[in-house]
């Protein structure tokens, strides 16, 4: 498979086999990579990337890079897929499409303390193209991009597609601040307005924060959960 190529402010490293392109970035954050780096596995099977950024704010704030890689793939598969072809986005991180469960996004930082910069910030995309499972039928809820009508599709273009996408979304941050963002994500969130369970406990979605924390009222309690909650720390 040939190299992608990605904007001038990002660069490339592949890995191959059973080496996760997420755990790796996190590595090369840690020993102090350069912003930009996209490291990552694609195969016919599945597109395994991870997002090295380096942010300028707390990590409060920095965090609102979950969602702006979610809208940035969305954006990219909605380029690229046929029409019909609906995404959206799980606050944890979950991708669906047409409805199903096909991937996750995730996040690690160089550090928790929310008031605090983080150093660096690693976003992590997995979307499976082919079923992991020679009977897809017994899981409806999981899904696939080539059992989703993507047939055609090439996953070294998606992952090119991600990444411009993603800059795109990046530099609006950047420029008009977390406005924008918010716009878009809300259109594409998945369950909002529904009961949910998470971390411990269960209520009804209303909403976000400025963060992009969850706003989760169970009764007369709207309980705040932060974003920086998704956080994977290594161990």
């Amino acid at each position: 498979m040939s190299a992608p190529s990605f904007p001038p402010l990002m660069s490339s490293l592949a890995v191959t086999g059973a080496i996760s392109p997420f755990d790796k970035a996190r590595a090369m954050a840690a020993l102090g990579c350069d912003a930009g780096l996209i490291v990552h596995n694609v195969t016919d099977r599945q597109l395994a990337a991870a997002l090295v950024m380096a942010p300028e704010v707390p990590l409060a704030q920095a965090m609102a890079m979950l969602p702006a890689c979610g809208i940035g793939f969305q954006n990219a598969l909605g380029a690229l897929a046929p029409p019909e072809v609906a995404v959206h986005l799980e606050w944890p991180g979950g991708i669906r499409v047409n409805g199903a469960r096909c991937g996750r996004l995730r996040v690690a930082a160089g550090g928790t303390n929310p008031a605090a910069l983080p150093g660096w910030l690693v976003v992590g995309l997995d979307v499976p193209i082919t079923p992991g499972t020679d009977r897809p039928g017994e899981t409806p809820d999981e899904t696939a991009l080539l059992e989703e009508g993507c047939a055609e599709l090439d996953p070294l273009m998606l992952l090119e597609a991600w990444a411009r996408h993603t800059l795109v979304w990046i530099t609006r941050w950047e420029d008009e601040g977390p406005r924008p963002l918010h716009a878009e994500w809300r259109g594409l969130a998945w369950g909002m307005g529904e009961a949910v369970t998470l971390g411990g406990l269960t209520g009804t979605w209303v909403g976000v924060d400025e963060d992009f924390g969850m706003l989760m009222r169970e009764g007369d309690i709207t309980h705040l959960i932060p974003l920086t909650s998704l956080l994977e720390v290594t161990q």
